[in-house]
């Protein structure tokens, strides 16, 4: 079974600094019901402008898994912490409720493009975790690259929720197949591009989640950039 959410349905909030498109929210400030894929409770995409930041409080304890597209995001939050992640960086952390936490782009003259998944914990008071890499481009050519897991495999970050986080850069008409164990689930995000997902066009910004299927099966159809999650059994 393919749930598929398209680039247009995504919620999309615009300021005079930043956009941010969600594909999924962990919270709603009009009372609507979050939405949510298992143990993926946010998947958001956001375009800051130069020198544009932003303070958020997270009500509850999550993962946070953050890939810089384009350009820098800095970061620090009220614990100490702070840092910056670059393009091409991916990154994970742990995130306490209560923490605040403030993200801006240094630069005065480019934009951040930056993409998040927030995953709901798999236990009660998460390990604080702060860790990030590059993954260059060639490592990510054709192929999944692993850029998260529980074990930390193949030099990848690691994780506490039973997730497998991909990262993909294809040709035109390159072709992949990811296999799914019995109860496991995937969701499949476009970065830019466009591919075909069985015989689904996909295009830069939608989403599809696969279920109950052997295999996710997707094609390029021009120059492509995917995350792809493998989750477990979804609660």
């Amino acid at each position: 079974m393919i749930t598929l959410r398209k680039n247009t349905e995504r919620r999309h909030i615009k300021s005079g600094t930043h956009d941010s498109w969600h594909t999924f929210h962990d919270h709603d400030l009009s009372g609507e019901p979050a939405e949510n894929f298992g143990p993926v409770t946010a998947f958001i995409e956001t375009l800051l402008a130069p020198g544009a930041g932003y303070v958020s409080l997270p009500r509850e304890e999550a993962e946070v898994f953050t890939y810089t597209y384009k350009g820098a995001l800095a970061q620090e939050d009220s614990t100490g912490n702070s840092g910056v992640v670059h393009a091409g960086e991916f990154q994970h952390m742990s995130t306490g409720r209560g923490i605040r936490h403030k993200e801006t782009n240094p630069s005065a003259t480019d934009s951040a493009h930056v993409f998040r998944i927030s995953l709901r914990p798999s236990q009660v008071g998460l390990d604080c975790v702060h860790e990030q890499k590059r993954f260059p481009a060639a490592q990510r050519h054709n192929l999944l690259c692993v850029v998260a897991s529980p074990d930390g495999r193949k030099g990848s970050l690691r994780i506490q929720q039973d997730a497998l986080v991909y990262s993909s850069i294809l040709d035109p008409g390159h072709h992949l197949v990811h296999e799914l164990l019995p109860g496991r689930s995937v969701w499949l995000h476009l970065i830019c591009g466009a591919a075909t997902l069985h015989d689904i066009v996909l295009n830069q910004g939608d989403g599809a989640g696969v279920t109950i299927e052997p295999s996710v099966s997707l094609t390029a159809v021009e120059s492509t950039e995917v995350l792809l999650i493998d989750l477990g059994s979804m609660p």
